[in-house]
């Protein structure tokens, strides 16, 4: 087990990645718990807890009681009505302040629970235990919390960190190999974005990934940690260089708001927005042609991307809601080479069109 530390101006917590350490969960935390006995809530989906609910409570101490709160699956349930039932059900059952709340599933689980950790009696602690690659390379870490609107994704939220995480590579055995590689985006965004090794590693070992294998999994959820750590803890609060996290969302999350959260996994639609965003890259000659070739050929890689169509004004419209946008001027993230990018204030709505437009002539092949 590889443990790295996210350390901020506001917190400081380990991040746990391994294999098979589910069964050892409950030493751990004891450990977090301290010599109290907090009151534990676990907050998972159905799904979950049939295939890892009984290994899960074995792991705990005999006599250690919890009480399971249900989200079901989907992009459509994270919204405020599911925060409102499932902080009445923790006041229903006794959650105080000192209560501990886990949030055991993937990563609408892991954004809703520590939403509502942040926001339950004005702040609850809370631990993430993410069951979906996406979720452990990415979400579980950095204390992004949130829920969507009808106009755009996690545009309410705040932060919170964790106490802990724990990303078990294990779990993924059980994930369908369709989500397997969606969450892989998410870590060929950070190799792209900062991690030219990662990089390097997704395109040599690919066949080893896509296997699950235990050991290339392990590397690749470990790198995306700390690469996600070392930004998190220069720019807590992603005003600067946090932003280069966000390499393809502009574009990734009005592709999902314009097809109703339903034809893309999320990070499907990230790899079709890092396309656009290499799009005005190359268009911007701000990247040499044998990076943007190995950039565009890794993403296709791990594919197949799923083709969707969506009219341009629907796109334009949704990207300009996107949170880094500050004060009526559009952040955007671009790439410089592997391992490089920038955050940019000046791309045009043209720009934005001819990178719309491409990528909805390639979504239609």
């Amino acid at each position: 087990m590889r443990t790295i530390h996210v350390k901020t101006a506001s917190a400081d917590y380990p991040v746990h990645v391994g294999y098979d350490f589910l069964a050892r969960f409950g030493s751990h935390l004891r450990k977090i718990a301290g010599k109290g006995a907090p009151k534990l809530f676990v907050l998972t989906s159905p799904e979950i807890w049939s295939l890892w609910g009984k290994q899960f409570q074995a792991s705990l101490p005999a006599g250690n009681s919890f009480s399971v709160l249900f989200l079901p699956p989907g992009e459509q349930h994270k919204r405020f009505s599911q925060v409102e039932r499932l902080a009445t059900e923790l006041s229903a059952a006794g959650a105080d302040r000192s209560s501990l709340l886990i949030a055991f599933g993937g990563g609408i689980i892991g954004d809703i629970g520590g939403f509502l950790a942040a926001i339950y009696m004005r702040g609850i602690d809370y631990i993430q235990m993410p069951t979906t690659l996406l979720a452990q390379v990415d979400s579980s870490v950095g204390g992004k919390t949130g829920v969507n609107l009808s106009t755009g994704k996690n545009l309410v939220g705040s932060f919170h960190h964790p106490r802990a995480v724990f990303a078990d590579v294990g779990i993924l055995k059980t994930l369908p190999p369709r989500e397997l590689r969606a969450g892989l985006f998410e870590s060929i965004k950070a190799g792209i974005i900062r991690d030219p090794g990662l990089f390097r590693f997704l395109e040599r070992n690919r066949d080893a990934i896509l296997a699950g294998d235990p050991t290339a999994l392990n590397r690749v959820v470990s790198s995306s940690v700390a690469m996600k750590a070392e930004v998190v803890g220069i720019d807590e609060r992603e005003s600067g260089l946090r932003m280069i996290l966000n390499f393809g969302h502009t574009i990734g999350h009005a592709i999902e708001a314009a097809t109703g959260y339903k034809k893309l996994l999320h990070g499907e639609a990230i790899a079709w927005g890092m396309l656009a965003a290499l799009h005005i890259s190359r268009s911007r000659a701000m990247i040499a042609e044998k990076d943007a070739a190995r950039i565009e050929s890794i993403i296709h890689a791990y594919g197949p991307l799923p083709r969707f169509r969506a009219r341009v004004p629907a796109l334009l419209e949704a990207a300009g809601r996107d949170k880094k946008n500050k004060a009526g001027t559009r952040r955007f993230v671009l790439t410089t080479g592997i391992g490089k990018s920038i955050v940019v204030e000046n791309v045009t709505d043209t720009e934005m069109i001819s990178a719309i437009e491409w990528t909805l002539r390639e979504a239609a092949r």
